[in-house]
């Protein structure tokens, strides 16, 4: 296949120096904010150094075989991915799951800029052995991931995807108010709010919650939580789990249903008393929520959709 036929999205972001140079205009600027505060400014200078040299790298030998297409992360949610472009993701764990929920079926290349410094559940190359990673793609002799999905419906005919979680509740630190349904199971719930987490998230923020429960019951607690906290659940599991934040006991509030699986065939429906100030948002990114006030109902199931990861 020639190369003008062939496209690819490379996938990026700015790095923390790229961040503070657009809040102080220039590196000086950030290297007195940085400095003033103790911190090491040379780390920032070497992780932003090491990420650009990797992009630049990558982008070089990419563009050999390819048409290559540079997106920033600030993008994801406006950009219409070609239906048979590979997809390449350079950073951190959390721009591949950023990404994934953008996409269809379109396989993601993930890319450790710098082994050193970051774990790379999801990004399994280096720039060194992407060109054989995307040749493989290319050819279809690649080994995939699935990745399950979770979905939010609301009543007002809106839609949101998580990779890792949602988290529904008080956008401030204020208390939650609601009312909860599994199955045959329902009751008002005043709490910190809800975490629903898919297997790929299962060690993050889900595992979080977890071990502070186990923890205040002086790990006397149920034994599939304790292996859930353990090992988490397969990233293509077909159902996902949640679990309220510091449920609230009262004349007006229950705590019984604080914890479950959610599958297709038993969705979670939550219905918000909230009259300002509830959000529904996805994988920790809190500047882009769903507003979920008094008497809009939630319902929270597995997603159809399934990201595709090479590995």
């Amino acid at each position: 296949m020639d190369r003008l036929d062939r496209k690819l999205v490379l996938v990026t972001r700015r790095t923390r120096l790229d961040e503070l140079v657009a809040r102080f205009n220039s590196v000086d600027q950030a290297r007195f904010y940085v400095e003033h505060l103790g911190a090491d400014f040379a780390d920032y200078e070497r992780e932003h150094s090491r990420y650009h040299a990797v992009i630049r790298q990558a982008e070089e030998t990419l563009a050999l075989h390819s048409r290559v297409q540079r997106l920033d992360r600030a993008f994801l949610p406006n950009f219409i991915f070609p239906p048979d472009a590979p997809v390449v993701v350079v950073g951190q764990d959390g721009l591949v799951a950023n990404t994934l929920k953008y996409l269809d079926g379109q396989p993601v290349i993930g890319v450790n800029p710098d082994p050193e410094r970051w774990d790379g559940v999801l990004l399994p190359f280096q720039a060194e052995n992407l060109m054989d990673a995307v040749e493989r793609v290319y050819a279809q002799r690649y080994t995939p991931r699935t990745v399950t999905m979770a979905r939010v419906r609301l009543s007002d005919g809106q839609e949101l995807l998580a990779v890792n979680d949602f988290f529904i509740g008080a956008k401030s630190h204020v208390s939650a108010r609601y009312s909860i349904e599994l199955g045959a199971a329902r009751e008002r719930h005043s709490s910190s709010g809800i975490i629903v987490s898919t297997g790929l998230g299962s060690s993050g923020w889900f595992r979080s919650v977890l071990t502070g429960a186990i923890g205040i019951s002086g790990g006397s607690g149920r034994a599939d939580v304790k292996a859930l906290r353990e090992r988490g659940f397969d990233w293509d599991a077909d159902h996902l789990y949640f679990s309220v934040r510091e449920p609230f006991p009262s004349r007006q509030s229950q705590t019984d249903v604080v914890f479950g699986k959610v599958s297709g065939e038993q969705p979670l429906k939550v219905v918000s008393e909230m009259a300002e100030g509830g959000v529904i948002f996805s994988d920790g990114i809190e500047s882009d929520f769903l507003s979920f006030t008094s008497g809009m109902e939630a319902i929270v199931d597995v997603a159809q959709r399934r990201g595709l990861l090479v590995s």
